[in-house]
């Protein structure tokens, strides 16, 4: 009796397949970072200018890609796909936010880019999963902190320097060791504005920059073993090949996992902790009115050099207007990415669930994604990884963290007077 719904099953998994392969056909000449990022020569002549005593707005163009087709092609997908059934929901889910992505573009340059940012990557105000606390309330947070103890931590700390091309050699080394079955090629860019930048099967360093040993650990743990891995073992799926594609629903959970890995390896430190919170406090600003100036300023006066106040500056402008009220808003994701796959973890030991944990390495998903598809990685319809980061391989170690992590949250550090720490000595 159970012949026809796995025939019926069948049927419907080899629909989704010839839908996800249209879907990756559609999408290939999205470039969404790429058309909002800016040129490297704005960055000097700002600077130059600036040094200068000319404080003028930066002036960038933008050019609008072609993209009805893909659009009209992700609307037809996303009507086909079954929201009824978990493969055709994580198509039809996809094939949303590759649309607003296309949305996005049209408007590059104008504040409507603003909104449609807003829906693919959220806002500063929005609260953390669990609690009445928002991104920005978390980044303050860090900010806090960090300020705390920047006296203390930058007066111990060696001041030495990585050059890009020594960078270059030893990540090509280790990634060449790691990668078995594909190339990642490391290579230095001199157009980039980003300290350095991933994708499948390329990672690009900022030529002439130094680099400390805090920047090789994140490069690895962040960009290699979580971006590019998640994308080599997207390609890898025998049936869904857009989880080898970033699409804009998952960047909060790839920059949230990508953060993670930096925290469970002893990758991260607070003055990173720190850059990522002033973004968003810089994006909440933009959003209520500040310009481009106002923001390069406020980066400045938290210590930031002139190149890097740049950078962190251009990254809450990009492709929108730099005269206020308006913002690109993906940097809201890495600390609201982090605090919930945090507690996706923690909820995954909690539920005995913890091979949900591996699963979400098999390409590039959400959260949800990987709950809902759980039943396709046991028939086999979804691929496990070929790659896990060598944090996420040590299963025990990693539950032993949560499992410490878990029952630490019920003491109230507010509540801890220091005479209770002196008790046990």
């Amino acid at each position: 009796m159970s012949a026809k719904p796995e025939a019926a099953e069948t049927r419907t998994l080899d629909r989704c397949t010839a839908l996800d392969a249209r879907l990756v056909a559609a999408i290939r000449g999205i470039r969404l970072l790429q058309v909002v990022s800016w040129p490297a020569s704005a960055q000097q002549r700002f600077i130059d200018d600036w040094r200068r005593g000319q404080h003028k707005l930066p002036q960038v163009r933008y050019t609008p890609p072609d993209l009805a087709a893909a659009r009209e092609e992700l609307i037809a997908i996303g009507k086909q796909a079954d929201p009824g059934h978990p493969v055709g929901d994580y198509l039809r889910r996809s094939a949303e936010s590759w649309r607003v992505a296309t949305e996005l573009l049209l408007s590059v340059g104008s504040p409507a880019v603003t909104d449609h940012s807003v829906h693919l990557y959220g806002r500063p105000g929005d609260h953390l999963p669990g609690s009445e606390l928002t991104n920005l309330d978390a980044a303050r947070h860090f900010i806090g902190l960090a300020g705390e103890l920047d006296a203390e931590i930058l007066a111990s700390e060696a001041d030495y320097c990585i050059p890009a091309e020594t960078l270059q050699a030893e990540l090509q080394t280790q990634l060449d060791a790691f990668f078995q079955f594909h190339k990642i090629s490391v290579e230095i860019d001199p157009d980039l504005i980003a300290k350095a930048a991933a994708g499948p099967t390329r990672i690009r360093l900022r030529s002439a920059t130094c680099f400390t040993e805090y920047d090789r650990h994140q490069l690895v743990e962040h960009e290699a073993f979580v971006h590019s891995l998640t994308g080599l073992n997207g390609r890898e799926q025998p049936h869904l090949k857009s989880l080898g594609r970033s699409s804009p629903r998952v960047t909060a959970t790839q920059e949230g996992l990508a953060v993670f890995a930096e925290l469970i390896s002893g990758s991260i430190d607070i003055e990173r902790m720190k850059r990522i919170s002033l973004r968003i406090v810089a994006i909440d600003m933009a959003l209520s009115g500040a310009d481009f100036i106002d923001v390069f300023r406020y980066f400045l006066e938290t210590g930031q050099t002139e190149a890097d106040s740049f950078s962190s500056a251009q990254r809450v402008f990009r492709g929108v207007p730099v005269s206020g009220g308006a913002a690109f808003t993906k940097d809201n994701v890495y600390l609201h990415g982090l605090l919930t796959v945090h507690t996706f973890f923690r909820w995954a030991l909690k539920q005995r669930r913890l091979n949900l944990s591996r699963a979400l390495f098999a390409g590039k998903m959400t959260l949800g994604d990987v709950i809902a598809l759980e039943p396709y990685f046991e028939s086999g319809y979804i691929a496990q990884p070929l790659y896990l980061p060598p944090w996420a391989q040590r299963a025990n170690g990693l539950a032993g963290m949560l499992a410490f992590s878990l029952f630490a949250n019920h003491i109230r550090i507010a509540a801890v007077e220091a005479d209770d720490l002196l008790l046990g000595v």
